[in-house]
């Protein structure tokens, strides 16, 4: 028996085989993976209207793509669960290859089915990736004893800075592969941007495959027997998030934070930056949003620690973004001299700041507040910044510069309001301890 009990004493409390997850590397690679992805895919998306232009074939595709990407996020959490975080991951990979694939050779037969496909790949992507690096965050900070929220922000400032990064490296491609010709008129070119683009997207779904996987078995046999058993299960996981008083409270927030990235794609560029810079100017505008989104993503990730830091951080943001709408609808005019290049860079850095904002803090807060159905959080917030983004393409050339600077202002109040009732509605079911 003394030879037993000494034998069970020393044995090691982790057993040959079976190493400690390493939370952290998976979050390096998580976040590598899609900055080799997205440095193509962001690149490709500017692009689209520009060396697809027949029958508005490129604005088009963008179009379908973010309408697929509404409607597949819709039941994104249930196939989500029932794949796996890190399955649905490489899986999303896949949509991007086709879509990038399909403009080797554009036209309406290629692109159309390739940007149907992608809205549903990116629906699994990105429901995903927020569900499989809130994982990681929590399992970190339990692993390692540290507060969650902190985690959560460092994990989440990591990647966005990273995701905020693809601005600059896929526009410095752009400029670098078809210098020799003016957008859309160099078909060689073209075809060595989007080849680059592929090997590029490739690598990304590589590295996607290294990473560890985050769900359970049983959890996943469980849910599986229930996704497949009825109809009425998917309709519970698409309708039950919205019967939270949490959820219907940040709803708003998450449809501003679409609002205001597809207001740079469409808006910003067509009427601020390319009047004062030129076409050619856009992607070093971009370049400069990119950089300023990624800096602030990671200087937010590493001040978010709860609550009330989640409240500071965000209200900043809205608050810049707020001053770039009222200078626009107010004071803004195209200016001849060196002002007439700043001011639009200027602009360009301070949303940026708001987009790095916005990105760190949702994530992070969706993460803290839905621990139960942490896939259903995320894929409300890809509904309806998916929404947002599909509304902004379809309205852009039906409405003013003004009127959409009007409906931005509204979105951002409504959304801030919305939010601040959100934070004083948990604070006061924490301090009442429910």
């Amino acid at each position: 028996m003394d030879s037993v009990d000494s034998r069970e004493e020393e044995a090691p409390l982790v057993a040959a085989g079976e190493p400690l997850i390493n939370h952290a590397r998976d979050a390096h690679i998580l976040s590598f993976a899609f900055l080799f992805i997205f440095s193509a895919y962001g690149a490709a998306q500017n692009l689209e209207s520009t060396v697809n232009t027949e029958q508005d074939l490129g604005t088009t595709s963008m179009g379908i793509l973010y309408l697929s990407f509404t409607l597949f996020s819709l039941v994104a959490s249930p196939m989500v669960r029932n794949l796996g975080s890190k399955n649905a991951l490489v899986l999303g990979t896949t949509g991007y290859l086709l879509f990038i694939a399909s403009n080797l050779k554009p036209s309406w037969y290629t692109m159309v089915p390739a940007s149907v496909y992608l809205g549903f790949a990116a629906s699994l992507i990105w429901v995903g990736q927020g569900t499989y690096l809130t994982s990681a965050a929590r399992s970190h900070a339990k692993d390692c004893h540290l507060h969650e929220g902190t985690v959560i922000g460092n994990f989440n400032g990591e990647f966005w800075g990273m995701f905020a990064s693809t601005q600059v490296i896929g526009n410095l491609l752009t400029l670098v592969l078809l210098k020799n010709g003016k957008e859309g008129e160099s078909i060689s070119g073209t075809t060595l941007l989007f080849t680059v683009f592929l090997g590029s997207m490739i690598l990304g779904t590589i590295l996607m495959c290294f990473l560890h996987k985050r769900d359970g078995n049983g959890d996943l046999q469980k849910q599986s027997a229930s996704f497949s058993s009825s109809v009425g299960s998917l309709l519970m996981s698409v309708i039950s998030p919205l019967c939270d008083k949490k959820m219907l409270l940040i709803i708003p927030l998450l449809a501003y934070s679409g609002l205001q990235q597809a207001f740079v794609w469409a808006e910003f560029t067509k009427h601020v930056i390319t009047p004062a810079l030129g076409a050619s100017g856009v992607g070093g505008a971009m370049a400069v949003y990119g950089a300023a989104d990624a800096i602030c993503s990671l200087v937010a990730g590493r001040f978010t620690s709860g609550l009330s830091s989640i409240t500071l951080i965000v209200s900043g943001g809205a608050f810049l973004q707020m001053l770039v709408l009222l200078w626009l609808l107010l004071k803004y005019s195209l200016t001849s001299g060196i002002l007439g290049y700043v001011y639009p860079l200027l602009m360009s850095v301070i949303w940026g700041v708001g987009d790095g904002v916005f990105n760190t803090q949702i994530n992070a807060i969706l993460g803290m507040l839905f621990r139960r159905n942490t896939e259903a959080a995320f894929a409300q917030l890809k509904v309806w910044q998916s929404a947002t983004t599909a509304v902004v393409f379809f309205i852009s050339p039906l409405i003013t510069m003004h009127a959409m600077l009007l409906v931005m202002v509204v979105g951002l109040c409504i959304s801030m309001a919305g939010f601040l009732i959100l934070i004083l509605h948990v604070e006061k079911a924490f301090s009442s301890g429910s």
